[in-house]
């Protein structure tokens, strides 16, 4: 069941103690953690120790998380920063290791790249579900393919044909606004 939810209901549930949602986060963010350590040539040993430091600093840092739906950037931020720790303390690099599950480079897109795919898939869907019904038909018509002409929209919808792009921009402005895209958008730009 937490699986499904959203990462703003995960830290919400971790902060009230709920330890499914803690093991939830783990689960789904022990991958980027994985794939970030081994892009940086880290061994088994090493990567065990910056993915347990990576969550001592959430445990650490949970409470003060402004933005729970930035935790997937957050995570990928702290997991970079060790691993550029133990690089700098002069531990040796994995080299000549045998290639298996664990050690195989990640595929073309990266473990990190569809995670954070999936976050920003997550937050647009959310945005989108709390709009209202005239504004999911709306912007539904708007994405059809092929396009679906603004005469036909208009006669769907009910509304002058003038007035389909303002609408439509006040529906995405007000997307853009919801707290799961800001912080996305926010957490993308600091990075």
């Amino acid at each position: 069941m937490h699986d499904n939810l959203p990462v703003t209901d995960l830290v919400t549930g971790v902060r009230n103690g709920q330890k499914q949602a803690w093991d939830a986060i783990v689960d789904r963010y022990a991958p980027l953690i994985w794939s970030i350590c081994r892009r940086h040539g880290l061994g088994r040993a090493d990567t065990e120790d910056v993915g347990q430091a990576v969550w001592l600093h959430l445990v650490e840092h949970l409470g003060g998380l402004r933005e729970p739906a930035a935790l997937p950037g957050w995570l990928a931020t702290t997991t970079r920063r060790e691993c550029v720790r133990v690089l700098r303390a002069g531990r040796p690099l994995a080299t000549g290791q045998v290639l298996d599950a664990e050690t195989l480079p990640d595929d073309q897109a990266g473990a990190e790249q569809k995670l954070l795919a999936a976050e920003r898939q997550a937050a647009l869907r959310t945005a989108f579900l709390d709009l209202p019904p005239c504004g999911h038909r709306l912007l539904a018509l708007l994405l059809e393919d092929p396009p679906v002409p603004y005469a036909e929209i208009s006669a769907k919808l009910g509304i002058p044909i003038g007035s389909i792009g303002p609408t439509r921009r006040r529906y995405l402005d007000k997307m853009r606004r919801h707290p799961a895209i800001a912080a996305l958008i926010r957490a993308e730009a600091a990075a």
